[in-house]
């Protein structure tokens, strides 16, 4: 165990480059204890339709089979209340209703945890020469569709991972980030990816990272599944947007699909510039219907793998389908041991140190 996290905190510092010492001291610091849970769950009917409207009374969570208690929810674009917030903001609406004959929702002063934070990592590798320009066109109209609410950010990789544009709600910034990216070198997509989760994993809210890969991974030195095991861990869903190169590697297609899957995201495997902008519509579809939920874990003496599972109440939700993130670690083994705190820096040549500490 030792000698598989010396080496993969290895890897971690060999993929990001660079720079140590002052740096690595003044950046922020990750850690990866989790306290509060939170979940992004997308429910769809029988016929694969959004459902909307549903509450907090409208889903069980269980973790290890452990009933938790919902602390705080959000539809949508909403901002997270808890549940006390939300039983005054429906009296409140109620009294109203009765006094005007018409509904009204009170507004809420949280804009800080409205939205989502989205991170989109461009594969910018040598398998991108042909579909270049199409695929800059497919995520800029993405980042266009938004809510005006969310935040993006635009990361590109070959080798190497590129912060071109850190998380901001400036989308001309993000747009000319996308504009500005050229086709490289080999594809480290896992590497990339792993750096990328970390980024999102240090804010608050909703985050999501979605991945637009042309090919397999073919330079990576960290495994997939342990990518997966991080992103489940920080609660940040995945999707990936890949096109038919990628498919012709089965190995590649059944990782992106176990990746997406367990972190409560979706794959799509797109044959031409048409399907990519579809897809990137579907996720901006996702996006706007996701329920949020988060929860504080019950005492529980499983300090390993939990096994998350949520479910609808009510027999008018019985044929609706839930998808959301399978479960978490709170102290992931590839990233911590019970010995003593560890800090790595993690840095790439575009953006400056930042480190993740795990205990």
């Amino acid at each position: 165990m030792a000698k598989k996290l010396f080496l993969l905190l290895s890897v971690l510092a060999v993929v990001s480059g660079g720079r140590t010492g002052m740096d690595a001291q003044e950046s922020p610091n990750l850690h990866v204890v989790v306290n509060m849970v939170q979940l992004n769950i997308a429910v769809t009917d029988k016929n694969g339709n959004y459902v909307t409207g549903l509450r907090p009374k409208d889903f069980a969570i269980l973790e290890d089979g452990i009933v938790e208690k919902t602390a705080t929810f959000a539809e949508g674009n909403e901002a997270a209340r808890s549940l006390s917030e939300l039983a005054e903001e429906e009296a409140a609406s109620a009294a109203h209703s009765d006094s005007q004959g018409k509904q009204s929702t009170p507004a809420s002063n949280d804009s800080e945890a409205s939205g989502a934070n989205v991170f989109v990592l461009f594969d910018t590798s040598d398998y991108m020469y042909r579909g270049f320009v199409y695929a800059q066109d497919a995520i800029s109209e993405f980042l266009r569709s938004l809510e005006s609410v969310d935040k993006v950010a635009f990361y590109s990789y070959s080798r190497d991972l590129s912060r071109a544009a850190t998380l901001t709600s400036d989308r001309a910034q993000v747009l000319r980030a996308v504009r500005s990216t050229v086709a490289g070198d080999e594809a480290a997509l896992y590497n990339a990816l792993l750096l990328t989760l970390k980024d999102a994993a240090q804010n608050r809210g909703r985050k999501v990272v979605v991945v637009f890969s042309n090919g397999p991974d073919n330079s990576s030195v960290v495994p997939p599944e342990d990518v997966a095991e991080f992103a489940q861990s920080a609660g940040v869903s995945i999707y990936m947007i890949s096109t038919q190169k990628a498919q012709l590697e089965p190995l590649s297609t059944a990782v992106f699909d176990r990746m997406t899957a367990a972190t409560g995201g979706k794959a799509y495997f797109a044959k031409d510039w048409r399907d990519e902008h579809r897809a990137f519509a579907s996720i901006r579809d996702d996006l706007a219907h996701l329920y949020s939920l988060s929860y504080y874990p019950k005492s529980n003496p499983n300090s390993g793998w939990r096994a998350i599972t949520v479910k609808l109440v009510g027999d008018s939700l019985k044929k609706c389908k839930v998808r959301t993130r399978n479960g978490y670690r709170p102290q992931p083994s590839r990233f911590a041991d019970d010995a003593k705190p560890k800090t790595t820096s993690l840095v790439d040549p575009n953006q400056s140190t930042s480190s993740v500490q795990t205990r």
